[in-house]
């Protein structure tokens, strides 16, 4: 397994990590992928697997798939080769993918909800989009220490049930993974399930960065999560331009910044 890119620049990540982290080879491991990494000037003990959105107060904010994530859940063999960040920002760039993507709501989902999601995922990857039927929380990953979800749980549910060639659930539950306080979403690199949140995409204002209705704000954020985490599961890491769907948004103000589409950059690596 190649990587164009040898070493990934890893900042302010929830478990202290603040160094260079480079990649030597993916093993099978932990729930969905143990892989091995040389770690020079990394305080902490592990690197996560998954990529995601979102963010906290541990450390100085990170996204679960943020960090490390080089690694797939599954399919480890297909592991895209090397990213390349920025470029020229595509407004309105359409993907045109012979995919279908199932969305599967775990709990109450409201139907703007499903309906947001689904239009975000056509518009931009011109894919075939269904809707699972509703599936309860999965048993197990409620943490009543934290009152909250473990991320994890709803992708693997996602990738039991769904039926497409890339499966996303969605849940108004709040998540976080491992030492994470929270995230908006979650994904394996390059696997075939993710998972966002709207829990915390619920927020009314997006600190004075338009004059649009709340509930449109919120219609955005929905889109633009479920086009990021897809992103992942299509081997995009995250994106240096602030402007692109793939670029890492700890708040939701930097969720409100950026647009709904991929860069150029990010988009010929789909395409």
């Amino acid at each position: 397994m190649e990587f164009r890119r040898a070493v990934q620049r890893v900042d302010g990540v929830g478990v202290g990590v603040d160094g260079w982290v480079g990649i030597c080879h993916v093993v099978l491991d932990e729930a969905h992928a143990l892989w091995h990494v040389a770690r020079d000037n990394v305080s902490c003990t592990h690197v996560d697997a998954a990529l995601g959105e979102g963010g906290g107060n541990v450390g100085t904010a990170a996204d679960s798939d943020l960090d490390d994530a080089l690694v797939a859940g599954q399919a480890v063999d297909d592991l895209r080769s090397g990213v390349v960040h920025g470029g020229i920002f595509m407004s309105h760039r359409t993907i045109w993918l012979p995919m279908h993507v199932d969305v599967v709501p775990v709990g109450d989902v409201s139907a703007r909800v499903k309906r947001e999601a689904s239009d975000g995922l056509r518009t931009v990857y011109d894919c075939e989009v269904s809707m699972h039927e509703p599936q309860p929380i999965p048993s197990g990953a409620y943490d009543a220490n934290r009152d909250q979800y473990r991320a994890e749980e709803f992708i693997d549910l996602a990738q039991r049930v769904g039926t497409g060639e890339k499966n996303i659930a969605i849940t108004p539950q709040d998540l976080y993974y491992r030492r994470r306080n929270y995230v908006f979403g979650l994904a394996y690199l390059s696997g075939s399930g993710s998972v966002i949140s709207t829990h915390r995409l619920q927020t009314s204002s997006d600190g004075g960065f338009s004059n649009r209705s709340a509930t449109d704000i919120f219609g955005d954020r929905v889109r633009k999560e479920v086009v990021h985490e897809i992103g992942h599961t299509l081997g995009l890491e995250h994106c240096d331009n602030e402007r692109c769907v793939m670029n890492f948004s700890p708040t939701v103000r930097e969720v409100d910044v950026k647009e709904q589409s991929l860069c150029g950059s990010c988009a010929t690596q789909v395409t």
